[in-house]
């Protein structure tokens, strides 16, 4: 399948490039999220005619990323939890949990937008997760974990 990317995907191009993907990844993931089109005649001559609003779009969201991301170079989160004698914890911290405590901190930051590549934290300390807030911003958030008395 071959479509047109109308926003830059990782590991696969930038705006306006025509790549052939699999099927499955074009229509379950590319097409539904309006990452691509199809590169038919009829579409091509469309993403041509609207090259230069994607482009400043796509500017102005690397640009409020690039923002965000300098504004929590310095910003370290301390979040509270049950856990054992050892430093386990009951249960787990996961994206939802990291999201919504920088939410409460006063930064915005989406599910989607937080990595975990070790899977869901699961001990009292210090952890270093990913914020992946633009295909080309990735921000390292130092995560505190504390045990509730």
């Amino acid at each position: 399948m071959e479509v047109i990317l109308l926003q830059k995907v990782a590991n696969l191009g930038n705006i306006g490039d025509r790549v052939k993907v699999k099927s499955g990844f074009g229509r379950n993931f590319l097409l539904p999220e309006g990452k691509a089109t199809l590169a038919t005649p009829d579409n091509v001559a469309r993403f041509e005619a609207r090259r230069a609003e994607l482009e400043l779009a796509a500017r102005e969201h690397l640009s409020s990323a690039a923002e965000r991301a300098a504004a929590m170079k310095e910003f370290k989160l301390t979040i509270s939890a049950k856990a054992g004698t050892e430093g386990k914890l009951f249960g787990s911290i996961g994206t939802s949990d990291l999201a919504e405590a920088c939410t409460r901190e006063g930064f915005k930051v989406e599910r989607s937008e937080v990595r975990l590549p070790q899977g869901p934290l699961r001990s009292v300390g210090e952890h270093v997760v990913s914020l992946h807030l633009h295909a080309d911003v990735d921000v390292p958030l130092h995560v505190t974990i504390v045990a509730e008395e």
